[in-house]
């Protein structure tokens, strides 16, 4: 660092204590070294090319280097409580422990900035999204920056700005212009495809050479194979909010998340994502990954494959129409006796009849005089439950049928075929055969509607064979297939693995079904009818096909507009259809365009894509955020994320964030990444390499006894009750949060002791992935330790150091070693609760010894800079170091001095304990043995009697038997 090293010194804290460690000195200290690290740019990573390649420090690519990053903040309105920035102080810990390591480390944060916070806001006061938007990114700045954080402010980025929204088009251009080819296992140009059906190399569906296809019939082909494409699928409507929502975004009891609003099951033409075509791959590539297992777990049940068989059901209708079934128990296909199909089915309109077949049960027809009706009133009914109430194990189980009949391929027998909300649209293929004797749900609603059931599972405990007795189904992959035969196949007396593909293989040979692997996964829901998002880089023609804008058009911008709102219904009314804000904007929609073929008008897209868009790669843009010819410079990403030992996938070296991201975000991330590494633009196929998933600080809420929440910081504690405003409310504890009236302001605590003690808090508080409750008057314990530290180096009435030069005692030494071999172990491994603790230690060891040798005092300073780097900074200074310690090496034990001096040996008698000898750690079985045998209190104890034998266990056991 130069010589604009801040002076040392304060201001008088206190009358005779003028240099008193108090929250004055912090505050002043802290301003001063915040304020020349951000004008000496002392975290700006040096990239290894382009506008970041820094000459002076020469070639960087055989340096470590480490990527640390965070989950990045939603810049809301309420700024930050201490809760907040757990995970942000513990990466920044971590980043500066690797600098001194002698790592160069890229750590930065930006802001996932679009939302609809801010649109609900720009709703109610008028105020621009942009305008609140960036407010709140200040506060957030402002925050952050007071605590220390060592980040390179060059790479930050919101999601909002039109440079970096500009790649994100540029990216779903990038997906919308590939396809998946399974035979390579990749993702490939669109236009190789178009190539193949162009030469004939791949037919058309109907046969007819591509150049005899309607520009939408082209349109509509190509959106069978894009990984984006447009597509009418049903989706989660809210009409309370005005826009369709993820099944993420929708609560277990089918509200929306935001609002509290019924949302309904209803089919819009959305843009969506392939994510599906990735399956296999998200599954397998866990395996490279860093990650906790419960997220891996999460990931791989959210994916959920399965291996099973497709099995086509003819079904009395005209067209020849056919249900197609997935499962994963072919072997009970001859215990089928009835179908179920989605209430959403494409196929349900098809088959239902003009009229109820003749002796139809009337508990089939749900009191409706037609099939139609019945099935009308029935997917009103559906429409209004979330899919997570659909599947819930209900005791009544409700449906109707369809008045069409399917015929079993085993045996030929017609089935009737019902809809039932407890099928869905969203698994296999919205279709099932139903084998009552041997699914618990399928037999609830066979008893409900007096279907038949056939056992063809041997049942292993004494039930029998009749269904009709049966309490419940009995399901088994450990038991032989019975009653399953027919002319041309039997499975009678198979286990199940041998009938699986047994009947697979005969299904395969008629062309009746074949053998697949299913996924839970369903493709990406990606628009939402809102203005506050990232605009669709796509145009439609006056025949309805979408077309890319070119790059020299991007980025489309979001255009000014006076109502920011979707159009709302009432929450109740499932039958309306979303109208979008942008669509009002008639001079943005409607434009005259030049592709290629001349002047043209278009109509833009007027969704926009999801909140969520921009944090599927913003680790690209970390690494390289400056180049505006390329999404990312290709050698600053393979510098930062490619593929290395130990590291097989390549990606950041540390991500930091909540579990709750598991499923959402992880994913999609993971999936963009895997996109664009098959494109050629990075060298990782996989966005984070180790992840780590911090816990919550949590905190005390007081309720009322309307159950409201109070105020926190005006309860009273009185003789073990808590009281507001003179009347008793009850704790209990709780998430931190402003509607729970528990906030507490990181900024309250720096005011009162200081960032550092803020950050050393929370890094006491316990282990990192665990959640822990903040209690204001454990935070002075952090502040007298640094106020301790300080004491050790410097003199509080003169400023003057007090250290001396003597060299440190041997006791002394151990205790410098000790922690330094410990805390290094601690901050590799993240625990920096047990380096906090360590560092305690060997301080008090210092308070005790009276006196500070400046060889330890330098140790100990540097050992604690990491996680309170304003005093050490400021204890370095005036130790005589003109440069910043951020690049100090950081301390290494000398492995002398982690050997024990001696230990303890016991030496027994006939079993009795007779002496405890110290001897050192390294000592020899005969000079031990000699050692016990010569201990005064052993020779009183052997009196003169004979020694038969000695057993030796160097260096802690002598066993003598005497006799």
């Amino acid at each position: 660092m130069s010589e604009t090293t801040p002076a040392a010194g304060a201001a008088e804290t206190a009358a005779g204590e003028p240099f008193r460690y108090t929250a004055a000195l912090a505050a002043d200290i802290e301003a001063r070294w915040q304020d020349l690290w951000e004008k000496e740019g002392t975290f700006n990573a040096p990239n290894p090319t382009g506008p970041l390649a820094d000459p002076a420090a020469g070639d960087i690519t055989g340096k470590p280097h480490a990527f640390i990053m965070d989950m990045f903040p939603y810049p809301s309105g309420a700024g930050l409580h201490v809760g907040h920035p757990l995970g942000y102080i513990s990466t920044d810990v971590y980043a500066r422990f690797k600098r001194m390591t002698g790592h160069n480390v890229l750590h930065t944060l930006g802001y996932d900035a679009f939302g609809l916070p801010a649109e609900q806001y720009a709703v109610q006061t008028g105020t621009h999204p942009r305008v609140s938007t960036e407010g709140n990114i200040e506060v957030f700045r402002a925050q952050l920056r007071r605590l220390g954080l060592g980040h390179d402010s060059r790479r930050s980025i919101a999601t909002i700005d039109p440079d970096y929204y500009r790649w994100t088009q540029w990216i779903f251009l990038k997906i919308f212009e590939s396809w998946y080819d399974e035979s390579a296992d990749r993702a490939r140009p669109i236009a190789e495809l178009v190539e193949q059906f162009t030469t004939g190399e791949r037919a058309t569906p109907d046969g007819r050479p591509w150049a005899a296809l309607t520009s939408t019939e082209r349109d509509e082909l190509l959106g069978e194979y894009r990984l984006a494409y447009a597509k009418e699928v049903p989706v989660n409507w809210c009409p309370g909010l005005g826009t369709v929502l993820a099944n993420e975004e929708v609560t277990a009891d089918g509200r929306s998340e935001r609002g509290n609003f019924p949302v309904f099951k209803a089919k819009l033409r959305q843009w969506m994502m392939r994510i599906t075509a990735y399956a296999d791959r998200l599954i397998a590539d866990l395996d490279l990954l860093d990650w906790p297992e419960a997220i891996k777990l999460q990931q791989r049940n959210w994916i959920g494959r399965s291996q099973g068989a497709r099995v086509d059901f003819a079904v009395d209708a005209d067209g020849g129409a056919a249900v197609t079934v997935f499962t994963t128990r072919p072997d009970t296909l001859f215990g089928a006796t009835y179908m179920v199909l989605a209430p959403e089915h494409d196929l349900v309109d098809r088959i239902i009849p003009a009229a109820w077949p003749e002796g139809v049960r009337a508990d089939w027809t749900g009191g409706a005089a037609t099939p139609a009706e019945a099935v009308a009133a029935y997917r009103a009914e559906a429409a209004a439950k979330s899919d997570v109430e659909r599947q819930a194990d209900a005791k009544v189980k409700t449906g109707v049928f369809t008045g069409a009949y399917a015929v079993n391929p085993v045996s030929g027998e017609r089935i009737p075929v019902f809809i039932a909300d407890y099928v869905l649209m969203g698994y296999g293929t919205g279709a099932i055969m139903a084998v009552p004797a041997h699914d618990s749900r399928d037999f609830a609603f066979a008893r409900a509607f007096g279907l038949p059931m056939r056992c063809v599972v041997q049942p292993s405990d004494d039930r029998g064979t009749d269904p009709s007795t049966w309490d419940d189904a009995f399901d088994s992959y450990d038991a032989a297939i019975i009653a399953s035969a027919n002319d041309s196949v039997t499975l009678d007396g198979l286990g199940v693995p041998e009938a699986k593909k047994r009947i697979t293989d005969w299904l395969a040979e008629r062309g009746l079904g074949e053998g697949t692997v299913n996924y839970r996964l369903r493709d990406w829901l990606f628009s939402r009818q809102r203005y506050w998002g990232e605009p669709f880089p796509i145009v439609y023609d006056e025949d309805g096909v979408a077309h890319a804008l070119p790059e020299s058009m991007l980025p489309v911008e979001l255009p000014e507009i006076d109502d920011y709102s979707p159009r709302t219904f009432d929450p109740d009314d499932a039958a309306t259809s979303p109208e979008t804000p942008l669509s009002r904007a008639e001079e943005w929609v409607h434009v005259e365009l030049d592709l290629g073929d001349g002047p043209k008008r278009y109509r833009r897209e007027t969704n926009t894509m999801p909140n969520w868009a921009g944090s599927c790669w913003y680790e690209l843009r970390y690494v390289d955020p400056l180049s505006s010819d390329v999404v990312v410079d290709p050698a600053a990403e393979r510098y930062w994320m490619g593929p290395r030992d130990g590291k097989p996938a390549g990606g950041a070296d540390l991500y930091v964030g909540g579990a709750e991201h598991a499923v959402l975000h992880l994913l999609y991330a993971r999936f963009w990444h895997k996109v664009l590494f098959d494109l050629g633009y990075v060298s990782s196929f996989e966005p984070f390499h180790k992840l780590y998933n911090q816990g919550m600080i949590t905190a005390w809420v007081y309720r009322d006894a309307r159950g409201f929440a109070v105020p926190a910081a005006e309860v009273e504690e009185r003789d073990g009750q808590y009281y507001w405003q003179g009347q008793e409310v009850r704790r209990e504890a709780g998430k931190m949060g402003k509607s729970l009236k528990n906030t507490v302001a990181p900024d309250q605590i720096a005011e009162q002791y200081g960032a550092d003690t803020l950050r050393l808090y929370e890094m006491a508080m316990g282990p990192l992935d665990v959640s822990r409750p903040w209690e204001d008057r454990a935070v002075v314990g952090s502040y007298r330790f640094l106020q301790r530290l300080w004491r050790n180096v410097v003199d509080e009435e003169t400023g003057e150091l007090v250290v001396t030069d003597e060299e440190p005692d041997d006791a002394t030494l151990r205790a410098l070693h000790r922690a330094a071999d410990g805390i290094r172990g601690d901050m590799e491994g993240l625990r920096f609760n047990t380096a906090v603790a360590k560092a305690i230690e060997l301080n008090n060891h210092l308070v005790k010894r009276g006196s500070t040798p400046r060889a330890v005092a330098e140790r100990l300073v540097l050992l604690v800079a990491p996680l309170a780097p304003h005093i050490a900074e400021e204890l370095w200074r005036r130790l005589g170091h003109a440069e910043s310690l951020a690049f100090a090496d950081y301390p290494v034990p000398d492995p002398a001095y982690l050997v024990d001096e001696t230990v303890t040996c016991v030496v027994q008698i006939k079993g009795k304990v007779r002496a405890r000898l110290e001897v050192p750690p390294g000592i020899g079985e005969q000079e031990l043995e000699a050692a016990a045998l010569a201990d005064e209190a052993v020779v009183r104890a052997i009196g003169g009697a004979a020694v038969r034998k000695v057993v030796v266990r160097a260096p802690k056991l002598v066993n003598i038997v005497t006799g």
